[in-house]
């Protein structure tokens, strides 16, 4: 039983803690405090005689603090997380899509930052959040590619009433990206700000149809712009001798919805992954199809779609499309060394269909990754985060990308 605030110095947190309903509560108990940080570069080389820059670069450092609370003991239950980020420049030339850019001053920001709480409430084993979130939904994504993460606005109800099942809805109204320090409401990618929409409206379940077998379906509206449907089914085997097959199938319809402010959106995707896993050893393969006349609709500021199997530096989502791909990961606690991991993976994407009489493009992607964190002693939790991205496309601009990233966690409790 606490009947102090302990002096957490977060005003907006008091006001919760020290309520006479949180008088009797775990909310501090329970409650965990971290500030993330991360030291990232982006040195991009584009190697086309003919592209209108030689190279773009950034090279900042971000803190990302948050504050979960604990709930209250009672039958309903409360809490409040708050959160707060923030970047500063060190260096840059050009936009890379990883700090906020001046197009009239030809310059990134010096520095970034944003704030902001969420009110949660649970009751049985039902969850309702508002405010800041940051979802991992077929329909709407974090994206950690850069600096300071997308977060979005909006509440998310979810429920997990029935053992096996994840019923999730909710509304997200606004998003700040990746490289804005500011709440935008929601557009599509591709478009501008003055033909955005209402909100996002989403619901969805998650069946575990067996210890091996899982179904997902989800359905999304983006209020005059798109609706999306998705369909996933993942099922993982054991072959014996240590040998596992996992199956990835996954499946998007997109048309546009209401007063279509983008015009007609035709787009149809399928997706195909088979992982083959045994010890520290994955191999994969991949197949994706575009079908339509319309590229993938994502929302503003290039916010990711990961459930899309070839989801990478480049998206494979232009019409018509075809892409296969190959992956690779071996992770060297296999070989003594824990904390150390490897990926690579190869997608090459052909039948791009640029309309009119043109005809179609390819391109591919080559991914390198080496990831390793500390283990033990003065700097354990310290990572480092390699990875070279070499980007080739018959109609664009070719280029070679390199990423470094030292992140490390603060938990003071």
């Amino acid at each position: 039983m606490k009947q102090s605030c302990r002096g957490l110095g977060i005003a907006s947190v008091i006001g919760v803690i020290c309520s006479p309903l949180a008088a009797h509560a775990d909310v501090i108990d329970d409650s965990h405090f971290k500030v993330d940080t991360r030291n990232f570069y982006l040195h991009r080389n584009y190697t086309n005689t003919h592209a209108p820059v030689s190279e773009v670069h950034s090279w900042s450092q971000g803190f990302d603090a948050q504050f979960t609370s604990g709930y209250t003991d009672t039958a309903l239950a409360i809490g409040l997380d708050v959160d707060a980020q923030y970047a500063v420049r060190l260096d840059s030339s050009g936009n890379d899509g990883s700090l906020p850019y001046s197009v009239s001053d030809q310059q990134t920001a010096n520095d970034y930052s944003r704030a902001g709480a969420t009110f949660k409430m649970r009751y049985s084993k039902t969850e309702l959040k508002v405010g800041d979130l940051r979802p991992q939904l077929p329909v709407a994504f974090d994206d950690p590619s850069r600096q300071l993460d997308t977060i979005y606005q909006g509440a998310v109800v979810e429920s997990k009433e029935i053992d096996g099942l994840t019923v999730t809805g909710g509304r997200f109204w606004s998003a700040v990206t990746r490289e804005s320090s500011n709440h935008e409401k929601l557009y599509k990618f591709g478009s501008t700000d003055n033909l955005d929409s209402d909100g996002l409206d989403f619901g969805g379940v998650t069946y575990d149809i067996s210890k091996t077998l899982q179904a997902s379906y989800f359905y999304g509206v983006l209020h005059d712009i798109y609706q999306q449907h998705y369909f996933g089914l993942m099922h993982m085997a054991d072959l014996g001798n240590g040998y596992k097959l996992k199956t990835d199938l996954r499946y998007f319809n997109n048309n546009e919805d209401g007063s279509a402010l983008n015009g007609e959106i035709d787009n149809r995707s399928y997706g195909a992954l088979f992982s083959l896993l045994k010890g520290a050893h994955m191999f994969g393969l991949s197949y994706q199809r575009m079908l339509g006349d319309s590229v993938f609709p994502t929302m503003n500021g290039y916010i990711p779609q990961p459930y899309l199997v070839h989801w990478s530096s480049l998206g494979f989502v232009r019409p018509d499309e075809k892409s296969w791909g190959a992956r690779y990961s071996y992770d060297f606690a296999g070989m003594g060394v824990p904390g150390l991991k490897f990926y690579t993976r190869y997608i090459k994407g052909t039948n791009w269909d640029r309309g009119g009489n043109l005809s179609d493009n390819q391109e591919s992607e080559r991914y390198l990754g080496l990831n390793y964190v500390v283990q033990s002693g003065a700097l354990q939790g310290l990572g480092l985060d390699l990875r070279n991205i070499d980007v080739k496309q018959k109609y664009g601009y070719d280029y070679n990308e390199f990423r470094v990233a030292t992140t490390y966690t603060w938990k003071f409790w």
